[in-house]
């Protein structure tokens, strides 16, 4: 071979491909020579070494392992990896080795009893192989799957032993009966070429032609590496038993099909049932709610019609007092124009009558002053009942719109309740008609979200109300608390309506009960021991004997079998434990403010607390009570 002159001289690593592109051009031009004879390769670079003799194959293993290894010096892998490129070019133009595959149909199954290895599987034999490296080499499985490729294998596995490889393969083919048709495709295309099992046995000298065949029994139990592969990796089944395992599958499959559809159509039974009693307890509820309305909207007419009467009451009241300083006026005017006379008359009791004047006088300003006062505080009430119409108005109102908004927003909410019953029902329906099933899906989905999506601007709606409304409340409460100390200054003593201290421990009533069991003085003196003591535990934050309850439909608390309770019944009686559970439950309802005892405006003689309302007319009646008094 002829080498250039700068073959000697070494070449650093960014040369690499540089270098590779010329030796490239070398070997295409035929510059460097690689096929010997025949099926004989060399390589034009490892002219030293004793072997230089390869098939095609093992010189691209070759020269691949030389251009890859990390130790080779810059210009051997330069020279090996444009080796592997002119081969691999040469490989896809030789025609010699690409085998034209020219498909057989095989024949009818004559014997469905036939065992064969499955999943199923090819022996092939006669693999080429070579000594190399003190073994024996020969083609990759994935080389042989590309030469097989037409009859679609899932792999080819060569067998090895400790010497290298063996020159037998086993095909994998799929488990299905595609790859049955594969496998004995596989099998007709070797058979019709004179390459099947039988020429395999027969032939002395086989040659270096593949032969091939399907596995079947005899393979499966011969002894050696293929029979070793096969009990290993298969089991001996023919074309009937997979057949009526097949069947006994879609059996099942079937069965348990119609029970997930029976078990389905149950279940869409009780959906339909559970969505009719949800409707039919739905409109039940409509129904009390409207019951309800109308009992409320009545109450109100009578509210109403009971202030408007007060109101009229009040106002009429008002003009009689008015009336009568009226009268009392022109009673006064007449009794100075008589003295005014007896002064012409005598000028004796001249000074007497000036002095009767003056006082006459005064009493006419006392008058005028008290008619200015009355005036104003007809204003007063006037406005007051003014201001009355216009809260119990502006509440009317709010409740009618409260009303109407929970009224549309239960519609929406039983709408949605009907749509997501609706989507459930569609989503369990036979897949008949799929699209016209699917379109309504859709439809009932994008109604829901729209439901969803107003119901959604309700609650948001409802939530400002609920703010304003809790103002108004937190505005009433303070008038409620004005008044409580307005009624604390004007009341007297022995007044039916006044303020009680909830959750107060009554002494008298302690008293009272003590003495039934005690002398007067040990009762005085245990009684205010029990009601120190007890005053204390209804004050203790960690002491709380209530557990809830549901009463119709609602949850509320109750006294449970306390120890301490318990206790007391049993050392001081029935009536101080009711004194007791009194207290703690009028501590538990007004919680909010702390476990102390508030102020709350109460009927003592009904024992019961008082509206807003009666507390407006008991203060009303005390300052025209206190008003005469003054006069």
């Amino acid at each position: 071979m002829d080498h250039s002159s700068d073959e000697d001289t070494e070449i650093s690593d960014s040369e690499i491909d540089d270098y590779e592109g010329k030796i490239y051009a070398r070997l295409m031009s035929g510059d460097l020579k690689v096929k010997k004879n025949g099926e004989s390769y060399t390589c034009p670079f490892c002219s030293s070494k004793k072997k230089n003799n390869y098939s095609k194959s093992s010189l691209v293993q070759h020269a691949s392992g030389v251009g890859a290894a990390p130790n080779r010096q810059a210009k051997e892998k330069a020279t090996h990896r444009a080796l592997v490129k002119h081969l691999k070019n040469e490989l896809a133009k030789s025609p010699e080795l690409r085998p034209q595959v020219i498909p057989v149909e095989p024949q009818p199954l004559q014997n469905r009893d036939e065992k064969f290895v499955w999943p199923w599987m090819g022996v092939l034999v006669n693999v080429p192989t070579e000594w190399k490296d003190g073994r024996q080499v020969g083609e990759s499985g994935n080389r042989l799957k590309e030469q097989l490729s037409h009859f679609c294998p899932l792999k080819v596995i060569p067998l090895w032993t400790f010497r290298g490889h063996t020159g037998n393969a086993i095909v994998e083919f799929g488990k299905d009966w595609n790859g049955f048709r594969n496998a004995r495709t596989f099998e007709s295309h070797f058979a019709a070429g004179g390459y099947g099992k039988r020429d395999w046995i027969g032939k002395r000298n086989q040659g270096s032609e593949l032969h091939g065949w399907v596995a079947r029994a005899e393979d499966y139990n011969s002894p050696g590496l293929i029979g070793d592969h096969l009990r290993k990796n298969g089991d001996l089944k023919s074309v009937n038993d997979l057949a009526k395992e097949e069947a006994r599958k879609t059996d099942k499959l079937v069965a348990n099909l119609a029970n997930q559809i029976e078990v389905k159509n149950r279940y869409l039974q009780e959906l339909e049932c559970k969505y009719s009693e949800t409707t039919a307890s739905l409109e039940k509820m409509m129904g009390q709610r409207e019951q309800l309305l109308q009992s409320y909207n009545e109450e109100i007419r009578k509210m109403q019609q009971l202030a408007r009467r007060h109101s009229q009451k009040i106002i009429d009241e008002n003009q009689k007092l008015r009336s009568e300083i009226e009268k009392k006026m022109n009673e006064l005017d007449v009794r100075s124009k008589q003295l005014d006379e007896l002064a012409a008359k005598s000028g004796y009791d001249r000074r007497n009558l000036e002095q009767e004047k003056q006082k006459n006088a005064i009493r006419s300003s006392h008058l005028k002053l008290a008619t200015l006062e009355q005036q104003k505080a007809d204003e007063n009430v006037l406005r007051l009942v003014e201001e009355q119409k216009r809260e119990k108005h502006a509440a009317l109102k709010k409740i009618l719109m409260l009303e109407q908004q929970l009224d549309a927003k239960q519609k929406l909410e039983l709408e949605i309740q009907q749509l997501k019953g609706k989507l459930k029902v569609m989503e369990h329906m036979p897949g008949d008609e799929n699209s016209a099933s699917k379109n309504k899906i859709n439809e009932l989905s994008e109604a829901l979200q729209e439901k969803i999506d107003e119901l959604d601007g309700m609650e948001s709606l409802n939530q400002t109300l609920v703010i304003k409304e809790s103002k108004s409340n937190i505005e009433l409460q303070e008038a409620r608390n004005e008044l409580e100390n307005g009624l604390l200054d004007i009341s007297g003593g022995q007044s039916h309506i006044g303020i009680k201290r909830m959750g107060e421990l009554d002494l008298k009533a302690f008293s009272k009960a003590c003495l039934k069991k005690c002398s007067e003085e040990d009762a005085e003196v245990t009684a205010a021991f029990l009601c120190s003591k007890w005053e204390a535990e209804i004050k203790n934050p960690d002491w709380h004997p209530f557990r809830i309850v549901m009463a119709d439909g609602k949850e509320m608390e109750i006294i449970e079998d306390d120890a301490k309770l318990r206790g007391l019944r049993e050392e001081h009686g029935e009536e101080i434990y009711t004194l007791v559970k009194k207290a703690l439950c009028e501590v538990n309802e007004y919680k909010s403010k702390g476990s102390y005892p508030v102020g709350e405006l109460w009927n003592f003689k009904e024992d019961r607390k008082v509206t807003l309302k009666e507390a407006v007319q008991f203060v009303l009646k005390q300052w025209r009570a206190n008003r005469r008094k003054q006069r």
